[in-house]
């Protein structure tokens, strides 16, 4: 083999980088404490060693009489595929954990990287305790050996026919984990049965498996392994992106909490103070009153001394005493000089000035406080309330990250694209967008594989409207202006299958069963068959006319059809007998402008665009408004239609765009 060869048969390793420390404690079983050894996975999702599983199934007697494996950590049970073989191999059943050990594998080659210098040596001669630069490389083995070993590996009859090549100095060698059988110890595991979801040796396959319709080679799945994992890791990232942007939106809401609490509290301080500003004008309407009653009867007292001076000297200690009192800073001088003059302990004497006769005099003044009754009222006194709306459990308020935008122009369209209706599939792993665009007359599927974006179209004679599943891999399209359903196959490429010829032309379409689907057609829903004959058709509810332009509509988890609907400015809930079982019709600021696409989440939840108004709004099942997920502010613009995937990600159209967002 050409030295030139050698890089398809070893790997250059990188140098390991710190992080290598911290991911280690995930690389830990919490049974032995110590690093992975062979992991497996149970039905929880929890990674123990395969040899700790095995130990801890001996010491739980209720999981061998029950044939389970129970996880030593959550307690949740995994049920053994085939308990009739001894306890000592169940755990031999459970399947690989093919991430942790590849966390594993790429720690060590890190590890191995940084300076030790043994993954070049010998293997043969590191086995008998020697240390041997290795010059030679065996690809079947995958060993490096030395010159001596590559001798007697080139001579034995099991490795005579090996293709050995030189090993250059300056190239640090990866070796391939070998995955020896538990069972057959010295069979390496290289095939894989899929009926039984397990990785098999040799003798394992003609022991175990020779009833298996699908036993394959380890490397012959390869290429769908990297494949799915490739999928599960760009799922992954969306979703950590989704986490990273909803952790700057929490850290956003405590800046925005800090700031709504320092507002608060000036509305209360100002609350307070119009209330003790309120308090203090009373003070002084009671001061400037009782500064005018003592100043009249201060002038009437003066006034009798002049006029009665038989009585001067009553007057006179009568005055000293008022006098005294109102001189006085305390309020219980003057109610106790009022007290005195009530009790008759001062009388006066009936020789009245006839000038004066008809005089209203002021016999005292005096300051009675509603103390009990002002107690009360400081203790029932309420400033306000602090209030505060709490999320529910079933129905939590959603916040939305914008994760991906495509673009829905192709090289073939005329016009600008007009995205109309969108439905997600999922085709044989990949991810598939379907969409009508209706002035280029279209229907077009876009997906990403071998991590390119791809894209298919499908030419209609006329204008497609209103898209819906059919099954996993093939969806209804309406064409109202032709009066057709067609069906179409999603491979992911699209190919057309039937065209169905209707009475009346079809805005929208729902899929109730596998032989009846609803349309929605001028002012009515319709009940199909498959066949596009109308079974029954309601539009008409007590009298009154349902819809007007049902443009969108979907079905719920209970069979119901939510229909969307731009002329009666409503979403109505109706069974396929055509009973209302609700309305969301608000009016005022939460009236609709144009609903448009309308989908359901898996918890049930109602997703519905509004287009004019440029928001996407949250309902719960039974059809109570709960908030805007998705405004302009987020990204979109005359949103028209939208459809949930499978990971509850929502697919909004926007003119030529399907922007895909996650709701965090």
């Amino acid at each position: 083999m050409a030295r030139t060869s050698i890089a398809s048969t070893v790997t250059v390793l990188q140098m390991a980088t710190s992080r290598a420390e911290k991911v280690m404690e995930f690389l830990t079983c919490v049974i032995c404490q110590e690093l992975y050894t062979d992991p497996c996975t149970l039905r929880c999702d929890h990674t123990f060693c395969r040899k700790c599983v095995t130990g801890y199934i001996q010491t739980r007697p209720d999981a061998v009489q029950s044939k389970t494996i129970p996880c030593a950590f959550c307690r949740q049970d995994t049920k053994v595929p085939d308990p009739s073989r001894p306890v000592e191999e169940w755990a031999g059943q459970i399947k690989p954990s093919i991430i942790i050990q590849g966390l594993i594998d790429t720690q060590e080659s890190a590890r191995r990287t940084t300076g030790d210098d043994s993954y070049n040596n010998c293997c043969l001669c590191d086995k008998l305790g020697e240390t041997t630069p290795g010059t030679a490389w065996c690809s079947d083995c995958e060993e490096s050996l030395c010159g001596r070993c590559s001798k007697i590996h080139h001579e034995s009859s099991a490795t005579g026919d090996h293709e050995l090549c030189d090993l250059p100095g300056d190239v640090k060698v990866k070796k391939t984990r070998k995955v020896m059988c538990q069972e057959h110890k010295d069979k390496k595991v290289e095939y894989l049965c899929l009926d039984c979801i397990k990785s098999l040796c040799q003798s394992c396959c003609v022991v175990y498996h020779r009833k298996c319709d699908s036993v394959v080679t380890i490397s012959s799945q390869m290429t769908r392994i990297k494949l799915g994992l490739s999928r599960k890791v760009n799922g992954l990232k969306k979703k950590l992106f989704g986490k990273s942007k909803k952790i700057e939106k929490q850290k956003s809401r405590v800046s925005e909490i800090k700031d709504n609490k320092a507002s608060v509290k000036k509305h209360i301080r100002s609350t307070t103070n119009r209330l003790v500003e309120h308090i203090k004008h009373k003070e002084k309407k009671l001061l400037d009153e009782l500064d005018t009653k003592t100043d009249t009867h201060i002038s009437q007292v003066c006034a009798a001394i002049k006029l009665e001076e038989i009585e001067m000297q009553m007057y006179r200690q009568h005055c000293e005493f008022i006098d005294q009192a109102l001189v006085s800073d305390c309020e219980m001088d003057l109610y106790d000089a009022y007290q005195a003059w009530e009790s008759g302990a001062v009388e006066l004497g009936d020789v009245r000035d006839t000038n004066t006769a008809d005089t209203r005099r002021i016999d005292a003044i005096r300051f009675t406080p509603d103390t009990d009754n002002v107690q009360h009222i400081l203790d029932d006194l309420q400033l306000g309330k602090i209030g505060v709306t709490y999320q529910t459990g079933t129905c939590r308020k959603s916040y939305p990250v914008m994760v991906d935008t495509t673009d829905g122009w192709m090289e073939e369209d005329v016009e600008e694209p007009d995205l109309h209706d969108v439905t997600v599939l999922l085709v044989n792993g990949i991810q598939t967008c379907v969409v009508t665009d209706a002035k280029n007359k279209f229907v077009k599927s876009f997906y990403t594989t071998n991590n390119q974006p791809c894209h298919s179209r499908l030419p209609l004679d006329d204008s497609p409207s209103g898209v819906t599943q059919l099954k996993e891999n093939q969806v209804m399209v309406a064409v109202p202006d032709s009066s057709q359903i067609v069906t179409v196959e999603v491979i992911p490429d699209l190919v057309l299958l039937s065209t169905i010829t209707t009475s009346k032309g079809y805005y929208s379409l729902a899929v109730l069963s596998p032989s009846s689907l609803a349309a929605g057609g001028s002012a009515c829903v319709d009940i199909l068959d498959m066949t596009g004959d109308v079974l029954r058709s309601v539009t008409t509810h007590n009298s009154e006319t349902l819809f007007t332009y049902p443009a969108y509509m979907c079905v719920n988890n209970k069979g119901n059809i939510l229909v969307s609907d731009w002329g009666k400015t409503s979403v109505t809930c109706v069974t396929s007998e055509g009973d209302v079982v609700w309305r969301y019709a608000p009016t005022g600021g939460k009236a609709l402008s144009i609903p448009a696409g309308i989908s359901t989440t898996k918890k049930g939840d109602i997703m519905v665009v509004d287009k004019d108004a440029e928001t996407m709004i949250q309902l719960k099942e039974t059809g109570e408004y709960v908030s805007d997920v998705i405004t302009s502010q987020d990204g979109i613009n005359q949103p028209l239609s939208l459809c949930i995937d499978k990971h509850d990600s929502v697919l909004v159209t926007c003119g030529r765009e399907i922007k895909t967002f996650i709701l965090t």
